[in-house]
Parts: C-alpha cells; sequence; structure tokens
C-alpha cells in the first residue's frame, strides 16, 4: 500500500504496484456496484451483495493503522484471501 496525492481528493491509501493500472485505490463507498469501478471500500459492516454501512468510519480506521506505518517507512501488504464474486452480468 503506498500513499497518493490526489489534485481533487487530497491524500489516498492505494495499491501501488498494479498490472495495466496507474493504482487501485482505497476509499469510502457503501454500494459497491454504483460507486466503485475497480476500487476497493472497507465497510464497517456487510449488509447485503456489494453492500455495508459505514464506510468511511471503516477508511478512516484503516488509515489510522497504516498511514503511521507508512510514515515509519515500513511497508504495508493487503493480502486478498477469499474472492466471492457477485452474481452479475459481464459482458
Amino acid at each position: 500500500m503506498v500513499k497518493r496525492q490526489h489534485a481533487q481528493h487530497g491524500l489516498q491509501l492505494a495499491l501501488g504496484i498494479v498490472p495495466n493500472r496507474e493504482a487501485i485505490l482505497i476509499h469510502p463507498a457503501n454500494f459497491a456496484l454504483r460507486e466503485l469501478q475497480g476500487c476497493i471500500a472497507p465497510v464497517s459492516k456487510v449488509t447485503g451483495a456489494g453492500q455495508g454501512s459505514y464506510s468511511r468510519i471503516a477508511l478512516e480506521r484503516l488509515q489510522g493503522l497504516v498511514y503511521p506505518a507508512l510514515d515509519a517507512g515500513e511497508k504495508v501488504f493487503l493480502f486478498i484471501t477469499s474472492v466471492k464474486l457477485l452474481n452479475r452480468n459481464v459482458n
């Protein structure tokens, strides 16, 4: 994970080394299918398929853990241990 400064959205967390992409951002979103396009949104509680609540609070907690580690020069990794595909049409 890396810190990324965005001109419009300010300081952001991102996954920095992603093939064929500049980065994958981590930002708040409670409704994944409507609000995300390949990014990641932490939530405090999963409320349904692709839905959660209190995403902004979950992101602030994540930033509180990750930013100090990055500032200290530590490497921070995200490991995905399970993938559950949503039931939707993909063209």
